[in-house]
């Protein structure tokens, strides 16, 4: 499974067939590929319908979109009166934001666009000087919603939700289907995942998690059995930069620091019986943790199941996995 900023554009519909009153629709969406397969005894064309949900993600939450109610919030307007999905994906952020300490937040987007993660231009010669005053602006603790308006202590705070909103726009779809009676679908994007009820083959959805390979290549680490449940994936071993020294750094950054997490994870895969915005949050925050602190965490959250692929102190590649995890 991949790791993906959220661009939040929907290209179209590549294909469509039928199976078993099983529907299949594969495309792009949120800047990667998506598969989404549902049983629907009517044959219903869900694809307008998810157009339309998607689109309405990217109106509330989209850092790409300059019409955006996120980014007309990013560059100071105060008059914006925001919806229910950008109050549930902040409510989200802000408990993982106390579960964590801090280490998940979402205000830390002037310095995704800093190090050139992000939809704004990177900031030139980088210091540590210039790190401290944009730490200034970094803070969940800063921001609330009143009134559904969006208040910060900061007005320079910059919102970037791009490590829990994906998972979220599968949430906005998996309840859409709900809605409407379909109880058995599995929906992917860029690797996260929310299943409910039975695949075609009327067994539990089986999932592969991908192998962190440096060169590109893609191959499956692991398969698992999803049953009404959710799993997102975070890895830094595909999205990074290299500096002009030659330095690599990956795109989850320390919200404590300003700087790129230094942390020994390559991948964390995180089930849950909970929504996908939830593990997508989570997921993230393990690869800053790095290992021995998401056990620490995990031990105190039975509700989620990980696996966790990680690099020793001789460099080799080793796994670790809670005791649900199967």
């Amino acid at each position: 499974m991949k790791y993906f900023l959220v661009t939040f554009v929907l290209v179209g519909f590549l294909s469509c067939k039928k199976e078993s009153h099983y529907t299949f629709l594969q495309g792009t969406a949120f800047g990667t590929s998506f598969s989404i397969k549902y049983k629907d005894l009517q044959y219903r064309d869900m694809s307008v319908s998810i157009d339309s949900l998607i689109k309405s993600v990217n109106k509330s939450l989209s850092t790409y979109d300059v019409h955006s109610d996120i980014s007309k919030i990013n560059k100071g307007d105060t008059s914006v009166v925001v919806d229910e999905k950008f109050i549930e994906v902040f409510k989200k952020s802000k408990r993982i934001f106390i579960e964590t300490n801090g280490v998940f937040d979402p205000t830390i987007g002037v310095l995704v666009n800093a190090w050139d993660f992000g939809p704004e231009k990177k900031l030139k010669n980088l210091d540590s000087t210039k790190i401290k005053a944009l730490m200034l602006q970094v803070g969940f603790d800063k921001v609330h919603i009143q009134n559904h308006k969006v208040i910060k202590e900061n007005k320079l705070t910059y919102f970037d939700f791009n490590a829990i909103a994906k998972g979220y726009g599968i949430d906005v779809i998996g309840r859409f289907f709900e809605a409407k009676n379909i109880t058995n679908y599995m929906i992917d994007i860029g690797g996260e995942v929310r299943v409910r009820g039975k695949s075609p083959s009327n067994q539990d959805w089986k999932i592969g998690i991908e192998k962190p390979n440096f060169d590109g290549s893609e191959s499956v680490q692991k398969i698992i059995l999803l049953h009404n449940e959710s799993i997102a994936t975070s890895g830094t071993y595909r999205k990074f930069k290299i500096d002009e020294n030659g330095n690599k750094y990956a795109h989850i950054l320390n919200a404590k620091t300003g700087y790129p997490a230094r942390s020994n994870v390559l991948s964390a895969s995180v089930v849950a019986a909970l929504d996908c915005a939830d593990v997508d949050g989570y997921a993230t925050t393990f690869v800053a943790l790095g290992l021995e602190q998401s056990k620490v965490f995990l031990k105190n959250h039975n509700e989620l199941q990980a696996f966790i692929i990680y690099t020793d102190a001789n460099g080799n590649l080793k796994t670790f996995q809670t005791e649900g995890f199967e």
